[in-house]
């Protein structure tokens, strides 16, 4: 697929820089068909077809960003990805922005009121992030110190609030450097009522990395180098999965993070597995879906794998017009913005390729 083809215009003051006040109060596109209508999010529940099962992502967004000094006081800006399995030691891999190059052998200093951290960096990671190794414990570090790591395209410092609005109402397992936006949209109160209709609702753990927001910058998606995220999907996720299939139901995807771990695990059979692993998956125009129904997602920004792999689930000629549909309307774009429901396709209905 040509990257050109994920273009669209997106306007700045159409990029949310704020969530809505009420978590489910965002506006709701609903494509079905051809036809889109206008909803609200608060109104999920109730348009999850019966016997579906609902699975969510419930990992946590670390407050991954802190910033560090050098031994000369000059500052540099981390933003922690992951920890890596070093028996003994803390390594993490990290991004940085640092006005020199940040070669191995450098030290790194993070003040706080219990003392110092501090941390060496050991070699380049991968796309440009860099491998630390830290003297204390990090995530007790990004507790005490660390800033919510908001997407470049939000435009101000993450303030108190963001610590309860950019994370899932249940989310549960630390690991993530990016929130998986739609299903910030998600209360209490829908998770309540989705069982009050008996909708099964499930959890997959996928691990959200910054690589999430790298835009496509080669000409074709197949020349991208795609971000390596890790995920989890449990026994119980599994028979779930085989239980809505048994009763002809959809696995209802809430978030792009949900599709590619139930697509990453499944194998050529369609049976999802159960374990702990990485994905490299990109989904796009052509791709068969092997799990996923019916899907709730946000509007993404052009040239992202995040939209090739919305076109490929619903058809791009329909989502290139519920885009234009949703920018004609007014809807608010990207993390804290609005969101479309694409339900299962019907037969005669489909139109997962261009053109």
């Amino acid at each position: 697929m040509l990257t050109s083809e994920l273009e669209y215009p997106l306007p700045d003051d159409r990029i949310a820089q704020r969530p809505t006040e009420a978590r489910d109060g965002a506006r709701l596109l609903i494509v079905d068909g051809a036809l889109a209508h206008h909803a609200w999010v608060s109104q999920f529940a109730e348009l999850v077809p019966e016997g579906a099962l609902v699975v969510l992502n419930d990992s946590r967004v670390m407050r991954a960003r802190v910033f560090a000094r050098r031994a000369t006081g000059a500052h540099v800006e981390l933003l922690f990805l992951r920890r890596e399995e070093c028996e003994g030691d803390q390594v993490w891999e990290a991004l940085a922005k640092s006005n020199r190059p940040l070669r191995p052998g450098t030290e790194l200093f993070v003040d706080r009121e219990q003392g110092t951290m501090r941390l060496t960096v050991l070699e380049g990671g991968i796309s440009g992030s860099r491998r630390l190794r830290a003297d204390g414990d990090v995530l007790e570090l990004l507790d005490a110190e660390g800033h919510v790591p908001l997407p470049p395209y939000i435009r101000r410092a993450d303030e108190v609030t963001d610590r309860e609005r950019y994370q899932t109402v249940f989310a549960r397992n630390p690991g993530s450097a990016a929130a998986p936006t739609a299903g910030l949209h998600l209360t209490e109160r829908m998770l309540n009522r989705l069982n009050e209709r008996g909708i099964d609702v499930g959890y997959v753990t996928l691990h959200v990395g910054a690589g999430t927001f790298r835009p496509v910058s080669a000409d074709s998606l197949e020349e991208h180098e795609m971000h390596e995220e890790l995920y989890s999907v449990s026994d119980e996720l599994v028979q779930q999965v085989e239980r809505a299939r048994l009763r002809g139901a959809p696995v209802v995807a809430v978030g792009t993070t949900v599709v590619r771990c139930l697509e990453s695990a499944a194998g050529v059979d369609a049976t999802v597995r159960a374990g702990t692993r990485t994905t490299r998956l990109m989904i796009t125009p052509g791709y068969t879906f092997r799990v996923v129904g019916a899907l709730l997602t946000n509007f993404h920004a052009p040239r992202s794998t995040l939209l090739a792999l919305v076109f490929a689930f619903a058809g791009t000629q329909r989502i290139q017009r519920a885009y234009r549909v949703a920018l004609e309307s007014g809807y608010r774009f990207l993390s804290y913005g609005d969101a479309m429901w694409l339900p299962r396709l019907q037969a005669g209905d489909d139109e997962r390729s261009p053109g």
